[in-house]
């Protein structure tokens, strides 16, 4: 059974579901989302693991205070999380924005991190679907409210509707996006995701990308998920994180949008415990990464000469 739980840390309240018993597996949701975006196979993950799904700061019924929504906010405040829960490791599960936590979170805290599992994630190249871009403008929290009226039935088939014009389709995608934005009907919602939206996103695209240092996950066993009909994030960004990503694993979801998870369920979950049962955790440090950032110095330096 899912249980609901508020933890508060630094002062602000943090909800986060947890349920299952076995090796530790964090669920990191998307922009606008939350925990509930994984309602279709987290208790199926529960089954043989430990499932950790907070709702980050600024979403969800987590709080939503002024301050840090950047990718190494969030990934600092997942580390933080899992030190409350006396959680040393973790397999991370990131989506969207979730994935761009994720990767952070490897990058600033090797140590701490099994496996990692990016789906449909942000944080590869600068394509990014122009809605979203459209929230970074200047001026857009102002229209925001415009949008998203009080009534969470109006919100939600406005946002349909919005989203529909451009290129949005399927159920799992509709019911993902429409089921975050029609949060924002809240005025510390929507100043909390143009805050995290601007610290990832500009008018012209993705302004934030992890694809010079993703060199460093050749020995964390990765997979990346991907469905080919997304059009929030192309899935021609699934091709280059597995390039730059040694060793990693890619799964494209045939008919799947930006939620392949919600899409075809029972694929995912067969998926991820293959990958599981046939990896080995990570076991990275400090040095290791030293090691790691020297040699690669070399290398450019060889290229260079």
């Amino acid at each position: 059974m899912t249980v609901r739980q508020t933890i508060e840390i630094h002062g602000q309240p943090v909800t986060y579901h947890k349920m299952g018993d076995g090796p530790p597996v964090l669920l990191v949701h998307g922009i606008t989302s939350s925990s509930r975006t994984w309602k279709s196979v987290m208790p199926r993950l529960a089954e043989t693991h430990t499932v950790i799904a907070p709702d980050l700061l600024g979403h969800g019924r987590s709080a939503k205070p002024q301050g840090d929504y950047s990718l190494g906010a969030y990934a600092s405040g997942m580390r933080d999380l899992l030190v409350a829960l006396d959680v040393e490791k973790v397999n991370v599960v990131g989506h969207s924005l979730g994935g761009g936590v994720a990767m952070q979170f490897a990058y600033q805290f090797p140590d701490r991190i099994s496996r990692l599992v990016l789906v449909d994630t942000g944080g590869i190249g600068r394509e990014v679907n122009p809605a979203l871009r459209a929230a970074a403008l200047p001026g857009a929290e102002f229209v925001l409210p415009l949008l998203f009226t009080p009534t969470l039935h109006d919100a939600g088939l406005k946002v349909r509707n919005f989203f529909a014009g451009f290129g949005i389709h399927g159920n799992a995608d509709v019911e993902g996006v429409a089921e975050g934005f029609a949060s924002l009907t809240e005025a510390d919602a929507r100043r909390a995701f143009i805050n995290t939206v601007r610290s990832v996103i500009d008018p012209t695209g993705q302004r934030v990308s992890a694809a010079d240092r993703l060199y460093l996950t050749a020995e964390i066993p990765s997979l990346i998920v991907w469905g080919d009909r997304d059009r929030i994030i192309p899935v021609a960004h699934a091709d280059l994180a597995h390039e730059l990503m040694p060793g990693s694993r890619l799964e494209i979801f045939p008919g799947a949008g930006h939620f392949p998870f919600n899409d075809d369920p029972d694929r995912f979950i067969r998926i991820f415990e293959e990958f599981i049962a046939t990896t080995e955790e990570a076991n990275l440090d400090q040095d290791h990464i030293r090691r790691m950032l020297l040699r690669r110095q070399e290398e450019d330096r060889a290229a260079a000469a």
